[in-house]
C-alpha cells in the first residue's frame, strides 16, 4: 500500500491553494500519521474541491482510515470511487484499497472476487505486479495452491525488476501448509531459545531461514504444519494469549 501512496502522489500537480492543502495530507500519509491525514483530508473537502484534487482527497482518506483500521468507513470511501468517474489509475489503486479492507479482516472470499473483478477490467494495469502478488496472497489464504502458484511464475516471469519479485520469490518456497510465525530474527541463537520455550510448552516449532532483498539472513520461528486455516488461525490466538507476535505463513 505505501508504494502505492508513493506513486500517486508522485503524479499530482499542486498549483492552487487547494494543491497545497492536498499537499499537507499527502505528507501527512507519507510520515504515516494517519490520525493528522484523516483529519487533514476531511478538512479539505469540506472546502468542497471538484475534480480530481477531490478525487485524490478521498483516496487519502480513505487509505488514512483504512491504515486506522476503520474498516467499514474505508470499505465505504473505496467503493465510491470505484463506482465513480475517475481516472483509470486512481480506479486501479483504489480497487487495491478496497481489497486490503476485505483481506485484512480476513474475509477472504471478498477480497479475492475484488482483486479478481479488477483483473477483469484492467488487465493492462500499470499495476499489474502488485495485482498478482494480491492475488497470490489471497488464494493461498482460500488453500488454491495451483492459482496462487500461477500468480507468483508469472511475477517471477514478466516483472523480474519489480517491487513484487522478491516476496513472490519468497512465497513461491513456501510449503503448502499453514504455520504461525511468532518471530524473525537475525541471530540464530534468539531464534533457538524462541524455538526452545515453544517445545517446553508442547508446541512444534522449528527455524525456517529466509534472505531479505537485501540479502541479509533472518531466523523466522514458526509454529505448526496445519492444512486448513481455520485451525492455523486457533493456532494464533493461542499463541498470541502467550504474549508472542503473531502471523499466518502463506
Amino acid at each position: 500500500m505505501r508504494y502505492l501512496i508513493s506513486t500517486f502522489l508522485i503524479c499530482l500537480l499542486p498549483t492552487t491553494c487547494l494543491a497545497a492543502g492536498l499537499a499537507d495530507i499527502e505528507k501527512a500519509v507519507m510520515m504515516q500519521d494517519y490520525p493528522a491525514a484523516e483529519s487533514l483530508a476531511m478538512e479539505f473537502l469540506d472546502e468542497d474541491p471538484v475534480g480530481a484534487q477531490a478525487r485524490a482527497a478521498e483516496y487519502l482518506l480513505a487509505v488514512s482510515k483504512l491504515r486506522l483500521q476503520k474498516y467499514s468507513a474505508a470499505t465505504q470511501d473505496f467503493r465510491k470511487l470505484v463506482q465513480s468517474d475517475v481516472e483509470k489509475d486512481l480506479r486501479d489503486k483504489a480497487y487495491l484499497g478496497l481489497f486490503d479492507c476485505y483481506y485484512q479482516q480476513g474475509k477472504y472470499k471478498r477480497a479475492l472476487k475484488t482483486i479478481d473483478k479488477l483483473q477483469d477490467i484492467s488487465s493492462r494495469s500499470n499495476y499489474l505486479s502488485l495485482i498478482y502478488l494480491k492475488a497470490a496472497r489471497v488464494n493461498l489464504k482460500l488453500s488454491k495452491w495451483k492459482e496462487a502458484k500461477d500468480y507468483l511464475q508469472r511475477i517471477i516471469e514478466r516483472y523480474p525488476d519489480s517491487f513484487e519479485y522478491h516476496a513472490a520469490r519468497q512465497l513461491l518456497e513456501e510449503e503448502q501448509y499453514f504455520a504461525v510465525q511468532v518471530g524473525a530474527f537475525m541471530e540464530r541463537e534468539r531464534a533457538l531459545q524462541v524455538v526452545d520455550a515453544l517445545q517446553y510448552q508442547d508446541h512444534y516449532a522449528y527455524i525456517v531461514e529466509t534472505m531479505d532483498r537485501d540479502q541479509r539472513k533472518f531466523y523466522r520461528v514458526r509454529v505448526g504444519q496445519v492444512t486448513v486455516l481455520r485451525e492455523a488461525e486457533r493456532l494464533r490466538k493461542e499463541l498470541s494469549k502467550l504474549g508472542y507476535p503473531t502471523r499466518i505463513y502463506p
